[in-house]
């Protein structure tokens, strides 16, 4: 069924009596683990770099290359794991993604040259890019419908958690077993999938989907993304949003220590724990949205933040008091990332479930890997400009994202097809 077929629905104030079920909350958990296991491996990458250059004679630009061609895994995981969730299972392909990830995570352990380590990382990226929508789409189809933004809220939250355990492990690993034993704990999350995977049966909606199929040709799921000219243009604008998150993300949190230290002449330590506050207001901003999603509609809440994110991006770059900054940070990261669960309760009232995990994987990694261009772009602007200039120009790219939600139709607890 494409997005042209299905009737607008007014927004419909939430019923909040409505039950999570145990397997709900289950869902929620491994989907949120999963993508924990994401923010925590690109992170300790990062925490890892200066040292595995160093044990392997890597120059600036193959250790840069690192980060990309991990991102650019995850675009083929997103698309190869997307697809093989909508014809296989949630559950099944979920667990399979993080199994995946976590064996050539710890496999990047034993590396012993650049195109060793860049194998790995590159399969790593591979199982990384079906955590996101795979764990979107199982919170979604878990949950009940006036919740549904509170469920993937709470998956968006795994990513923030995943950064901290990173931040709070990697000093004390890289101190006593260096960076390979950093890898090695990557290798954990394979476990703990395939206790999760015992516990975990599919949701009702992919399983009922499954039987009324029984007998009948299956579609390429690719082609439902682009079904007909409404459903075209819905894609174009969540891929448009995922691009401006990913690429506001990476801007941001890339350069953010630098500029504290350029330009107001923090120490790393106090960097840090400016970041860090940053860091606490995005998972603030994550559940505030899913709230406010499901009790204002997707789209008044998509347009809040944006509104948001493009003036505390702003203003950031212009403050100058410590308390300021502080206050600030945590403000810009409420609004730039407080919308990262808002995609996966928009894509999956967006796309049938033929297609939800594949739309899932597909445009929020796609969006990633642009959006993964950010770092790059930034510095070539700050080297004309300064850095706190190019910083507060982030701000224009959330004007083209309240823009693109004109693209997509507002929908709010429907049930799912």
């Amino acid at each position: 069924m494409s997005i042209g077929t299905r009737a607008e629905a007014s927004p419909k104030p939430p019923d909040d009596s409505a039950q999570v079920s145990s397997y709900g909350k289950k869902a929620v958990v491994a989907s949120s683990l999963g993508y924990a296991m994401d923010g925590f491996d690109l992170l300790i990458l990062g925490f890892a770099l200066s040292a595995i250059s160093a044990e392997l004679h890597l120059g600036h630009t193959q250790a840069g290359s690192l980060a990309t061609i991990t991102l650019f895994g995850a675009v083929l995981g997103g698309v190869v794991f997307g697809m093989l969730a909508d014809r296989f299972g949630r559950v099944k392909m979920l667990t399979y993604s993080v199994v995946f990830f976590a064996v050539f995570t710890g496999l990047t352990a034993v590396a012993t040259g650049f195109t060793e380590i860049a194998v790995f990382r590159f399969l790593a990226g591979v199982g990384i890019g079906g955590e996101f929508g795979i764990g979107m789409t199982l919170a979604a189809e878990s949950w009940p419908a006036r919740k549904r933004a509170r469920a993937t809220a709470m998956v968006g939250l795994g990513w923030q958690a995943g950064v901290l355990l990173a931040a709070l492990v990697s000093a004390p690993v890289l101190t006593h077993w260096g960076w390979r034993g950093l890898f090695l704990i990557g290798a954990v999350p394979a476990v703990v999938a395939i206790v999760f995977r015992s516990r975990l049966h599919e949701p009702d909606t992919f399983t009922q989907f499954k039987d009324a199929q029984q007998g009948r040709p299956q579609k390429v799921p690719l082609k439902l993304l682009v079904a007909d000219s409404r459903t075209t243009r819905a894609t174009i604008g969540v891929l448009v949003l995922t691009t401006v998150q990913n690429f506001g993300y990476y801007g941001i949190m890339i350069w953010l220590p630098t500029y504290l230290e350029d330009r107001f002449g923090y120490s790393l330590t106090k960097s840090s724990a400016w970041t860090a506050v940053t860091v606490v207001g995005m998972a603030i901003g994550v559940l505030l949205f899913g709230q406010l999603a499901d009790r204002l509609g997707r789209r008044k809440a998509f347009w809040i933040f944006q509104c948001g994110a493009a003036v505390s991006v702003l203003a950031y770059s212009q403050l100058v008091s410590p308390w300021a900054l502080m206050i600030g940070g945590a403000i810009m990261g409420a609004f730039a990332n407080g919308m990262i669960g808002g995609y996966g309760v928009l894509m999956a009232e967006l796309y049938p479930t033929a297609v939800r995990s594949t739309a899932q994987n597909i445009l929020f990694n796609v969006g990633r890997a642009i959006g993964g261009l950010a770092p790059v772009v930034v510095a070539l602007v700050a080297s004309s400009l300064g850095l706190g200039t190019a910083i507060g120009m982030l701000a224009v790219i959330y004007v083209l994202d309240m823009a693109a939600m004109l693209l997509i139709p507002d929908r709010q607890a429907e049930q799912l097809d």
